[in-house]
């Protein structure tokens, strides 16, 4: 009964290590499987990317095939150009000669709109000065909070630098005003008198008279009396004054005429310009007028 009971026991034990080392390999036969599985993904996504870079080895093959006839294409047109005998040089030539043509033309066209754009304003600042003939420009005449009377003002000048005149000259003003009419706070020297004579020959008797007394004064203060020009004629004339002024010290007589003409006297004979450029030409070939006036021109 004892060794019956033992063998038993041995049998149940057979059996349950058989059952672990079956259990155990089926359990390395599911990890074996899985691992496989995986493989067997990767095997799958490897070779859609190949296939991908496949697809786009074709995609560059193709881009490069059609750069290669694009190429030919290309070096083919050359070659026909080069071939072709004087017809592109020459269509080049022509090309070159209408693109001279046209530009000379415009050159051309800008230069006689220049010409005309000048000629219409020298027609205004002609026309404009026309109308300011009679008027005579005061500069200098200080301003008073409380201003008299700038006709009364005009004779009081006129009795104290030229009495003569007022005897002999109708006195009668047409318009008397200061320029501009709004006072400026930033302006430093008072803003000139605009005085309209009726006649422009008693202008000219006023002015010519200041030219010869010269200083002009208003109450023991000098003062300036000159032409009444428009502003393009007035800028034109300032730029000669530097020159003027040094050419009044050294007795070459110079004078103003209309409507920015500077003229002098030198050695006897009188030289009139109509710009400075002519000027400085011209004192390049007398010694002592370059010394005057090089620091200026």
């Amino acid at each position: 009964m004892r060794r019956q009971r033992n063998r038993t026991q041995m049998s149940e034990m057979e059996d349950i290590e058989l059952k672990t080392t079956l259990l155990r390999s089926l359990k390395n036969c599911l990890e074996a499987a899985d691992k496989l599985s995986k493989a067997l993904e990767k095997t799958g996504e490897t070779a859609d990317k190949c296939s991908e870079i496949l697809k786009k080895s074709d995609e560059t093959l193709d881009v490069m095939i059609k750069n290669q006839l694009e190429i030919k294409r290309t070096l083919t047109e050359i070659k026909n150009i080069i071939q072709t005998p004087n017809s592109r040089p020459e269509e080049h030539k022509n090309q070159v000669k209408d693109s001279k043509h046209k530009e000379a033309k415009n050159t051309q066209l800008e230069k006689q709109n220049e010409k005309r754009i000048q000629k219409y304003e020298d027609s205004v600042r002609s026309l404009w000065d026309s109308f300011k003939r009679t008027n005579i420009r005061i500069i200098g005449v200080p301003e008073d909070e409380r201003e008299q009377d700038i006709e009364n003002l005009f004779e009081e000048i006129m009795t104290e630098n030229f009495p003569h005149l007022v005897k002999e000259i109708d006195l009668q003003v047409q318009e008397a005003q200061r320029t501009p009419n709004k006072r400026n706070p930033k302006r430093t020297t008072p803003r000139h008198i605009i005085i309209k004579m009726p006649r422009a020959k008693d202008k000219e008797r006023i002015l010519k008279a200041a030219r010869e007394r010269n200083p002009v004064t208003y109450k023991g203060i000098p003062i300036r009396l000159s032409a009444d020009f428009s502003t393009e004629t007035l800028q034109a004339r300032r730029e000669w004054q530097e020159i003027f002024k040094v050419m009044i010290t050294k007795n070459l007589q110079p004078r103003l005429l209309y409507p920015a003409k500077l003229s002098f006297r030198t050695e006897g004979q009188i030289k009139s310009f109509t710009d400075k450029e002519k000027l400085k030409e011209f004192i390049t070939t007398k010694p002592v007028l370059y010394e005057m006036l090089k620091g200026i021109l």
